[in-house]
């Protein structure tokens, strides 16, 4: 059993964006998946981009905007909706609400999120 406090997420960040890793390959053990909680401030964007091993699936829980997906498609997505991306699929968000947008990613494989954020406290 691993057990986590706030203490022990790993932040990254972007303008705008702040991604908490509750359970990562940062400070656990997990083999099988990687649980985010990530945090986007209004008119504040994810690039669109694809993870090519890792089915992710999002569930968002509070706020709202618009899911950024291949072939310059978007789709509203908001508090209470669930989005499930194969490996390979084109995916990012844009806050076009009011309020801060958070949402749990979950990953599986595990992936390690550094890379895409300029600043992290690891």
């Amino acid at each position: 059993m691993e057990f986590f406090e706030e203490s022990d997420f790993v932040r990254l960040s972007n303008p705008g964006v702040v991604s908490e890793q509750l359970v990562s390959p940062h400070r656990s053990a997990s083999r099988h998946l990687t649980v985010t909680r990530v945090t986007v401030e209004p008119g504040a964007a994810q690039d669109r981009h694809a993870h090519d091993v890792s089915e992710q699936v999002w569930i968002a829980l509070s706020g709202s905007g618009e899911l950024l997906l291949a072939d310059d498609q978007v789709r509203d997505f908001k508090a209470g909706q669930v989005a499930r991306f194969e490996p390979g699929d084109v995916h990012g968000f844009m806050n076009t609400g009011k309020t801060e947008f958070v949402y749990l990613a979950v990953t599986a494989p595990p992936i390690r999120f550094d890379d895409a954020y300029e600043t992290t406290d690891a």
